[in-house]
């Protein structure tokens, strides 16, 4: 293994313009392997600690989405209703308990990275919305500022994360596009990463 510190030029266009810049891939390595551990990290606790409540085999004790679904959704929010229309439905609860769970994990171990980042922002984005105290018209206010929150901030973190194929560093994702099955399943190498 080199320790070789590398920098190397970018020239691309984004949003019409040209950019370039120099990154060192030494160091955008390990960001990019800390950035995809810590989102994972998050995800994986969230969905454990509502998890654990179902492991315990005391149903007084589940966790279900209900109580925040018809009582913690900010007055104003243009969803009510539709949030209102998820509480007490199981199929909502398995998909937050598990969805945040083996996403976070994924994105840990580096596993299917891809995929498992588009489905983490798809539940961000959910959660984003769910944070709303207003629509367009009052300036996509959220409980704590306007448009942007935590929420949202991961969102475009686990987009960058699947955009970059971070799962191929330090990642199963590096091992898995090797393999003979990934290699003839071009599709699945979308998924990986």
């Amino acid at each position: 293994m080199s320790t070789k510190n590398t920098t190397r030029q970018v020239d691309t266009e984004i949003f019409g313009r040209e950019a370039h810049f120099e990154y060192s891939e030494h160091w955008i390595g390990y960001a990019l392997v800390s950035m995809r551990v810590v989102m994972g990290w998050v995800l994986l606790q969230g969905g454990l600690t509502k998890l654990v409540t179902y492991l315990d085999a005391n149903p007084e004790n589940n966790w279900t989405a209900s109580g925040f679904l018809l009582n913690a959704i900010p007055e104003g929010n243009p969803l009510t209703g539709f949030f209102a229309s998820m509480a007490g439905m199981p199929l909502i609860d398995i998909l937050v308990m598990w969805g945040l769970t083996l996403t976070g994990f994924g994105l840990i171990i580096g596993a299917a990275v891809r995929w498992n980042a588009f489905w983490g922002a798809v539940m961000m984005m959910f959660f984003w919305l769910a944070s709303l105290t207003g629509g367009i018209m009052a300036g996509l206010p959220v409980a704590h500022g306007w448009v942007v929150d935590d929420h949202l901030v991961y969102a475009a973190l686990l987009f960058g994360l699947g955009a970059v194929g971070s799962g191929r560093i330090l990642g199963l994702d590096a091992y898995l596009e090797k393999t003979e099955f990934v290699q003839n399943n071009r599709w699945l190498r979308l998924l990986l990463g």
